[in-house]
């Protein structure tokens, strides 16, 4: 089999551009970069090529792996890999890699971009102001929670759970705008790698915090890790923040506690059952919705379809993978 890539959906030119020069032949399997690949199609072109670049959203469960003998690896353009069946990939003797540690920043960036805009009711303000509504500054005209210290000096508390790279990323942020910064992780010794943050186990975190925000990977502990009664433990008047996976968090019950008024808002990236979302949220003015954007910068993902490119041509030559699966 001649040494060529199915790549699902396409990528960043920069990616493309790494793939052309190693000389390898390319086959598009979704030229909309904003339309996923039906199963069918991804099994198709698995059988057709010897190396897959995919994507969070491509389904390679154990019958795309096996759908290829001569199947040299997978390259994701993704951080995560959950949509990968890896016990099957290494049973299959097939290598996996990912784009470990690039878009950190650009993630930690929009968690702040959410709590600020939920806090400060920056999309209902802009409404307001696109409907002709705006008559007059007034004194009480959608007030919103301060992020900062306040005039009398009091700490906003920020709960972060999960205290990884994007974590730690928002910590850091959230101590520059003046935040007293909590965290909660299953190592508590990574805590102490941002001067300022203290420790908390989650029941005080949820309990204390005016602001959660949640950073946790998607697996079987982590699954509705955020659900009816953790949402009631949550200080009343609270906001949650959720960039990480939209499972973490139940979201019928997240509907509940804000038509309840016990918490005052959400800003959420990710959601249960991407694309679809949970009617409650839709129309609500108190939640910030945004569609899966956390690496959504030009600079992230030019990088990531770089690395995923790297990844695919070690495939095709029998090299080691240069961003392998941690």
């Amino acid at each position: 089999m001649s040494a060529s890539v199915f790549v699902t959906r396409a990528i960043p030119e920069a990616g493309f551009a790494v793939l052309r020069a190693a000389g390898l032949t390319l086959e598009v399997g979704q030229e909309d970069p904003d339309l996923p690949l039906d199963d069918a199609a991804l099994v198709a072109g698995v059988r057709r090529h010897p190396v897959l670049l995919c994507q969070l959203t491509d389904r390679v469960g154990r019958d795309v792996l096996a759908a290829n003998p001569a199947l040299l690896g997978v390259a994701q353009m993704a951080v995560g890999f959950d949509n990968i069946d890896i016990e099957a990939a290494r049973a299959l003797g097939i290598p996996v890699g990912t784009t470990p540690g690039v878009l950190t920043e650009a993630t930690a960036d929009l968690t702040l971009a959410l709590l600020l805009a939920v806090a400060r009711r920056v999309v209902e303000g802009h409404r307001y102001v696109e409907r002709g509504n705006w008559k007059a500054w007034g004194p009480q005209l959608l007030l919103g929670s301060g992020v900062g210290p306040a005039p009398d000096g009091a700490k906003k508390t920020l709960g972060i759970v999960g205290f990884g790279r994007i974590g730690a990323a928002v910590a850091r942020r959230a101590l520059g705008f003046g935040m007293r910064v909590v965290a909660w992780t299953r190592t508590p010794a990574r805590v102490a790698s941002v001067p300022g943050v203290e420790h908390a186990d989650l029941d005080a975190l949820l309990r204390t915090s005016d602001f959660v925000s949640l950073h946790v990977p998607r697996n079987e502990e982590t699954h509705r890790l955020i659900d009816a009664a953790r949402l009631a433990s949550m200080k009343p008047g609270a906001y949650l923040i959720n960039t990480a996976r939209g499972t973490v968090v139940d979201e019928s019950a997240l509907v509940e506690a804000l038509a309840a008024g016990h918490l005052r808002g959400a800003g959420l990236d990710v959601f249960e059952a991407e694309p679809e979302v949970h009617p409650g949220l839709l129309g609500n003015d108190r939640v910030v919705l945004l569609p899966h954007l956390g690496s959504a910068t030009r600079e992230v993902r030019d990088r990531m379809a770089v690395m995923a490119a790297e990844n695919a041509v070690a495939f095709a030559r029998g090299e080691p993978c240069p961003h392998p699966l941690g």
